[in-house]
């Protein structure tokens, strides 16, 4: 029997999905990665096949250990972490999905939200669960789910299962035997009660959802079952799940209040550790940062505040794939360097509404300040300018609830590459910005959170430390006006309430 010196962390995106492997050193020994594909049935409507991810799920896992020169036997433990809010229904019997994934940039249950508003039921599900009455959380997904379901004759639902994509991923990494989740993706969901860390009978009522049609909820880092034997000829244990998020707050070592990161993926995502308490901030959501279960067989449940901005990186890969204005994302950086500005361009990156802090599904993304002599550049320079902008739209809204302002911006992800965006983010903010050597943040948080849980690792603190900063971005002076920022929100004023 081989010496198991390796923790695999599954990450599974919204723009694709990856297998890493980390050694003792918390260094990345070897990866896989393959980008999802996007379906659009109508405008504001965004699905993935289940199937899909499930399949390039397996294949990621064998070509991570092959990329690695890693066998299966060497691996310790699993840790996995899933884009949150996105979901679906699934035949336990059959194991196949009944629909689509919907995906939680999807916007098509904002009239039921606009219902339940008018219904007076925004302020019950934001005491319960810190979240907004939003298209973007679960619940209305699965609303909408299983009256599809029931419009294809399926009114049976004692073999249907439901969950987020954390629930479809691990029933099948456990062939079939464990249908759980975490409380992290759990609180993403409009469905669970934050002072019960449970699901909530009055919302799955609201909502109309079965309760036997939900997962088990469980400690993020906790043992959720092992791998089936037939996937990669050996049983390994899944020791932790964590939402995207909350996984990149783990890694960068967040655990305590005054701590907090931006992720920059398909939407950035800034995410504050508020300690054991549930804190509450105007337009901020209150959520589960992680839990673990504790020697004395307690559950202890950490909090966070988040600031959920929709669209960011998915804006540069809209320029590279739907206007065609880049090849790749990198050239992104190079076009915006080669512009003093952006020639009175502005950009609002509504393309599936405005998260934090406006909270508008029915915003759309809009071009604006457009002349003759606007070029490729100032377009793209404009889009990278608006990343930063809604940045710094949520870190005033931090700071505005807290006496202590932020003072460093902690960030990854992929579009952090970009150094353009970065030193802007630091000049916008007037705060320094610090990039790491490992911008997978979340899959090193799910490897991080597994070893510790399995006992690989034994001090967080430890080795939180050996993460390596590639760089700070210090802030310069002027660099970013009052007046172009406010110029900037007025373009966001233009296009908020474009649908009804």
């Amino acid at each position: 029997m081989r010496q198991s010196d390796y923790i695999m962390a599954l990450d599974l995106g919204t723009t694709g999905n990856r297998a890493i492997i980390f050694d003792r050193n918390g260094q990345i020994k070897g990866q896989a990665y393959r980008e999802l594909t996007q379906h659009y049935p109508q405008p504001g409507w965004l699905e993935h096949d289940a199937a899909e991810i499930w399949r390039e799920v397996r294949w990621a896992m064998q070509a991570s250990l092959e990329n690695a020169a890693v066998a299966a036997e060497e691996i310790a433990a699993i840790g996995l972490t899933v884009q949150r809010e996105t979901c679906l229904l699934w035949d336990k019997t059959t194991g196949q999905p009944l629909h689509n994934a919907i995906v939680w940039q999807d916007r098509r249950t904002a009239p039921l939200c606009d219902r339940l508003r008018a219904a007076g039921k925004a302020d019950l599900i934001y005491d319960k669960t810190g979240l907004i009455l939003d298209a973007y959380f679960s619940a209305t997904k699965l609303n909408w789910l299983l009256d599809a379901v029931k419009q294809q004759g399926i009114n049976d639902l004692s073999n249907v299962l439901a969950g987020t994509i954390d629930s479809w991923v691990l029933w099948n990494l456990t062939g079939g035997q464990v249908h759980a989740t975490d409380h992290s993706n759990a609180s993403r969901t409009m469905l669970l009660n934050l002072a019960t860390h449970q699901w909530d009978k009055d919302l799955l009522d609201l909502f109309e959802i079965p309760a036997s049609l939900m997962p088990k909820v469980c400690p993020s880092l906790s043992e959720f079952g092992r791998l089936d034997e037939s996937i990669l000829g050996v049983e390994i244990p899944i020791m932790a799940i964590l939402g995207d998020q909350q996984a990149a707050l783990f890694a960068h070592g967040c655990d305590r209040p005054g701590l907090l990161k931006c992720t920059y993926g398909t939407g950035s995502f800034l995410v504050a550790h508020t300690g054991h308490e549930v804190v509450r901030a105007n337009q901020l959501l209150s959520t589960i940062a992680w839990s673990f279960q504790k020697v004395d067989g307690t559950v202890e449940v950490c909090y966070a505040l988040e600031g959920a901005i929709f669209t960011s990186g998915a804006c540069i890969q809209w320029l590279r794939d739907g206007l065609k204005l880049i090849q790749d994302a990198a050239e992104s950086e190079a076009l915006a360097c080669q512009v003093p500005d952006t020639d009175g361009v502005y950009f609002v990156p509504a393309l599936s509404g405005l998260g934090a802090p406006h909270w508008d599904m029915s915003a759309r993304g809009a071009f604006m300040g457009l002349t003759a002599g606007a070029q490729r550049e100032h377009l793209v320079r404009a889009v990278l300018e608006a990343i930063a902008f809604q940045v710094k739209e949520v870190v005033n809204a931090a700071n505005s609830a807290d006496a202590r302002p932020i003072a460093l911006l902690k960030v990854d992800g992929g579009a952090c590459n970009n150094n353009f965006l970065m030193q802007f983010q630091a000049d916008a903010l007037g705060i320094p910005v610090e990039r790491p050597e490992v911008l997978d943040a979340t899959a090193q948080g799910a490897a991080f959170a597994a070893g510790l849980a399995s006992g690989f690792w034994h001090d967080y603190h430890a080795l939180v430390e050996t993460r390596k900063v590639d760089k700070v971005f210090e802030p310069r002076a002027n660099a970013v006006t009052t007046e172009h920022f406010a110029r900037w929100e007025k373009a966001v004023s233009k296009a908020k309430d474009w649908t009804t």
